[in-house]
């Protein structure tokens, strides 16, 4: 897997490289998938690293009121929070341009993601397979809320798995659902994007292990790699 891998791993000369060029990628990655379907969903992570990449491509013209964005993750806390992946999203994407697209929450109003999946399931269905999915990886190699030691994390990396998974995790501060690895690994172009020498070594690091404990692995198949210092 990981000389496959490898062949797919992209460094730039600096971040503001990288940003323009992922962008002008995942652009052209949903005007393509336009091009033969009526609509198309856009999987985006939350976290620091992707904000600038999705502020650049809320700048971009292309037919948005035809794309469906979906969060690859969310914390189960509301809107209003500052660690809502929604709030994030709606101040880095869903503005300029791509105001126009259609955002698919994964957050409803229950006490607990177990409670709310029945409800959100529904609409996320509706809206697969996934056309592009842009993915974060943390430096416990952690992608969407697939975290190491996690609840549900084997029923998520399985073939077999839902749509969504609600995550618990010591130490982790909320509880999450997330997007299990088949639905992302569903979809037609995938971009895996990181900053900094330390996440290129926990990068390769992670190319040595299996995915319950290295969960990153469990997307990777297909996906560009995308980074810079």
């Amino acid at each position: 897997m990981a000389r496959n891998i490898m062949k797919k791993v992209i460094k730039y000369n600096n971040r503001d490289e990288l940003v323009e060029k992922v962008a002008s990628n995942i652009s052209t990655d949903l005007t393509n998938a336009l091009d033969s379907r009526e609509s198309v969903t856009f999987a985006v992570p939350g976290g620091s690293t992707p904000g600038p990449i999705l502020k650049k491509l809320s700048e971009i013209n292309l037919d948005w009121k035809r794309v469906q964005v979906v969060l690859g993750d969310e914390r189960w806390v509301p809107y209003s929070h500052e660690r809502s992946n929604t709030r994030l999203i709606e101040e880095t994407l869903l503005k300029n341009a791509a105001s126009k697209a259609k955002f698919v929450h994964i957050y409803a109003n229950f006490d607990t993601p177990e409670e709310g999946i029945l409800h959100i399931n529904k609409d996320i269905d509706a809206c697969l397979p996934l056309s592009v999915a842009l993915l974060g990886m943390g430096a416990d190699m952690h992608t969407a809320s697939l975290f190491p030691g996690s609840s549900n994390l084997k029923l998520a990396l399985s073939t077999n798995a839902p749509n969504l998974v609600a995550v618990s995790a010591p130490g982790m501060s909320e509880r999450r659902i997330s997007l299990t690895a088949r639905v992302l690994n569903s979809s037609q172009a995938k971009h895996l994007v990181f900053f900094g020498i330390e996440k290129k070594r926990v990068f390769d690091e992670a190319l040595s292990l299996n995915p319950l404990s290295a969960p990153v692995l469990g997307v990777l198949d297909g996906a560009l790699v995308h980074w810079a210092d």
